[in-house]
């Protein structure tokens, strides 16, 4: 695996004549989960512990799946960059969690919640798949609330419900404005019980550099310890990613720093296809950035769109302060656009329109970058106790970062890239084409099209951890003959100097900028030409400007201090080079696209009234990318998508 510099590519991309099978079974999906999980093969109870499983992520995916496989009884190996489980990216999740419970009795249903979710991601997702979603979740509010997840509740005591965008009923769960934090919690408290039982044992501050494949099967890992800087490999008889998503190749994101593509990246350069890498959410309601010193931008949850109500001025220009704007002339866009699902409306769709309105010279705030979220009406209807005990901790947010009360004046929003539906492909097991590498949770493509609705993260999140990947993956080992390996075997050696090359590599740069400023070059093409719109040529012209900025990034940066320490410039600079080539795959794969569907939005197809043009006759299809060496053009494998239970037809939110 070469760290030569990329070249500039202009061929276009050579299409692999062979249908990519996702496995999934025959049958109706309404019982294929039931069926499958009959069918799979089981591994008996005491030669679990036989087995080695290699975990790497402790998020509400990888906790979960971590505390599962170890009370099942394999032997599992956790590993995550951060100094506890406890600070992996879903605590900062907010929002609430789907499950088709239908409480409300307001119409929902399992049938229902896939439905929407199919809809939601514009008919760009597994069928297969989504419906499984669907049907655990309520499975995974029980386990929940078993593990003593605080949801909300209303005044008898029964769990609390509220509505998120493209939905018509009531079936996100809540924990104020921190349910991912509480979810996490739970995950952790699962996880600390197994590894106090020594079913599990947890490596923090150690990052995932290289996948070593071994005969054509993922058999382990190399990590670097981020206080020492050793570079060891770890072995296993099945590697688990479940690392989340890559938004920070837009720099600017809601994502925390630490959050990377790196271990989902070296994995693609192994062989792993990785999947619709063009399908990102932009989401709509951020705090808009106030100036080019931001490192980062942040995220106000959804649920505020149920008691918000977003407008502009009608008139372009206006600036005088909103409290001396007259109601007649606001112009609440998604209410009067979208009137049957309104503020609430998908996040593709909501994203759009907010840059429709401040593109057209409406944006307010001092930059004049944002639109307003009002939640006047809803206080003086409910008071403004409700509204805090809903939503407090996120109004208090909003204060400290922006020094406005949000119950006296309306917050500013604007969208900011949030979440990625593309990831590693799976297949309907959640194992990738590399045998014995499995990727759950936000790290695979598998459940969201290309437009993941409202709180459906949290749920894929649990629903591969606790419920998919535990009954798939034994039936993986029970079918295979894993014969042992050690270290001085051949790939594992490779893949331990691979490591070191790169991060020689990178120390041996003696340049004068900053590993940020060239994150942030790269964060601004990215998100200026395959952001919330895209043009064949912006996207062209970011095909020819990445790879320049990266041969710039290697004769010019600077990564201070040593590798033998705790090096946060050197684990930023080795994530930004798979950044350089991850972003230019999205870009490919754009190009490749010529279409627009959910969050892919090509200003060249689209409706009369600015909506996205899908072309089902031609982009029916994932696309998963294979890694042809450096240099070269990827390699497309396209799996068929067929809908056989919801048919496709035009989203529509009017």
């Amino acid at each position: 695996m070469s760290v030569t510099t990329t070249q500039t590519m202009t061929e276009a991309p050579t299409f692999v004549e062979a249908t990519l099978d996702g496995r999934v079974p025959a049958g109706p999906v309404q019982t294929l989960w039931e069926r499958t999980k009959f069918d799979m093969k089981l591994v008996n109870p005491t030669n679990r512990r036989r087995f080695k499983v290699i975990i790497v992520g402790s998020g509400l995916a990888g906790g979960a799946a971590a505390a599962t496989l170890g009370e099942q009884g394999y032997n599992v190996e956790c590993y995550a960059y951060q100094d506890s489980p406890r600070r992996a990216h879903s605590v900062a999740a907010q929002g609430g969690i789907n499950a088709a419970k239908n409480y409300r009795n307001d119409g929902d249903s399992i049938y229902r919640l896939f439905y929407d979710t199919v809809k939601g991601g514009d008919f760009r997702s597994r069928e297969a798949n989504v419906y499984r979603l669907a049907e655990v979740s309520n499975a995974i509010i029980d386990q929940c609330v078993a593990q003593g997840v605080p949801f909300a509740r209303e005044y008898g005591g029964m769990l609390d419900n509220r509505s998120f965008g493209g939905a018509q009923v009531a079936r996100t769960f809540y924990a104020r404005g921190q349910t991912g934090q509480q979810l996490l919690l739970g995950a952790y408290q699962a996880l600390a019980r197994q590894i106090a039982a020594g079913t599990v044992k947890m490596f923090n501050r150690t990052e995932m550099l290289d996948l070593i494949v071994v005969d054509g099967r993922a058999r382990g890992i190399v990590v670097r310890d981020m206080c020492t800087g050793e570079i060891t490999p770890r072995l296993a008889d099945v590697v688990v990613v479940g690392t989340g998503g890559y938004s920070n190749a837009f720099f600017l994101s809601t994502n925390a720093k630490g959050c990377n593509g790196t271990a989902i990246w070296r994995a693609h350069k192994r062989g792993a296809y990785f999947a619709n890498p063009c399908y990102t959410q932009i989401h709509p309601t951020c705090i808009p950035p106030v100036g080019e010193h931001q490192s980062k931008l942040t995220l106000m949850s959804e649920s505020l769109r149920n008691d918000g109500r977003i407008w502009v001025p009608k008139q372009p220009g206006d600036t005088r302060p909103a409290d001396q704007i007259p109601e007649s002339e606001r112009f609440y866009y998604l209410e009067e656009l979208y009137p049957s699902f309104g503020n609430l409306s998908p996040r593709d769709i909501s994203s759009r329109a907010a840059k429709r309105q401040v593109d057209s010279g409406r944006g307010v705030g001092p930059l004049r970058n944002g639109v307003y979220l009002d939640f006047a009406d809803s206080i003086n209807r409910l008071g403004q106790k409700v509204i805090a005990d809903r939503y407090g901790n996120l109004f208090d947010m909003y204060d400290n970062i922006t020094g406005e009360n949000a119950y006296k004046t309306p917050m500013r929003i604007y969208p900011a890239p949030h979440y990625t539906m593309g990831g590693l492909w799976v297949d309907y097991y959640l194992m990738s084409n590399i045998p014995g590498l499995f990727v759950i949770g936000e790290a695979n493509f598998s459940d969201h099209g290309a437009n993941r609705l409202g709180a459906s993260a949290l749920m894929q999140g649990l629903a591969d951890g606790y419920f998919v990947l535990p009954s798939t993956l034994p039936n993986y080992i029970a079918a295979n003959k894993l014969e042992k390996i050690d270290e001085n075997a051949d790939a594992v050696k490779e893949a331990v100097a691979n490591v070191n090359d790169i991060t020689q590599r990178l120390m041996n740069t003696n340049g004068t900028k900053s590993v940020d400023h060239y994150h942030r070059e790269l964060g601004k093409i990215v998100w200026d030409y395959c952001g919330m719109s895209r043009t064949a040529q912006g996207l062209e012209k970011a095909i020819q400007l990445i790879p320049e900025l990266e041969a710039e990034f290697w004769e010019n940066v600077r990564v201070t201090g040593t590798a033998g320490e705790l090096n946060q410039e050197l684990e930023k600079a080795g994530r930004l080079v798979d950044y350089f080539d991850l972003g230019r795959l999205m870009c490919i794969d754009a190009l490749d696209r010529n279409e627009s569907c959910g969050g892919h939005f090509r200003e060249e197809y689209q409706t009369p009234e600015g909506e996205a043009l899908r072309n089902d006759e031609e982009y029916t299809y994932v696309a998963a990318w294979e890694y042809a060496g450096e240099g070269e053009m990827p390699l497309l494998h396209k799996e068929p998508l067929e809908f056989e239970t919801v048919k496709l037809a035009t989203r529509s939110y009017k």
